[in-house]
């Protein structure tokens, strides 16, 4: 059974940082597509960021790039949204997700769905 984990949300100021963790069990790291997406209060979910074992990171968002980036640990099953200069407006609740079927970061469909992990950036 494909279970996803995030945890590392918490309340912070403006400007500061977060790294949120998603850790993967059920299936092996060897071939793995996993995205983070977010919603905040009142909007739809919308994607984040993506990371491919074969082909990196693919972001989803412009609004972030610059400021967050995505990583795994392949060992520990785990990838990492590391989230720098953090804005009001990336007061979220933030998901990992993954698919049934690997493909890549554009073409994929994701089934599986982590239970979120809540940010709010405020002063």
């Amino acid at each position: 059974e494909v279970q996803l984990q995030a945890s590392g949300g918490g309340l912070v100021q403006p400007w500061e940082s977060l790294r949120l963790s998603c850790a993967a069990s059920g299936f092996t790291f060897d071939d793995y597509v996993i995205g983070w997406f977010r919603q905040a209060p009142g909007k739809e979910r919308e994607g984040v960021l993506c990371i491919s074992r074969n082909d990196g990171s693919t972001y989803y968002d412009d609004s972030v790039r610059g400021r967050f980036t995505i990583s795994s640990d392949n060992a520990k099953n785990t990838v990492y949204l590391q989230m720098n200069s953090l804005k009001p407006e990336d007061t979220a609740v933030y998901y990992c997700a993954s698919p049934k079927y690997i493909t890549d970061c554009e073409d994929v469909v994701y089934d599986y769905w982590g239970q979120g992990t809540k940010v709010t950036v405020s002063s």
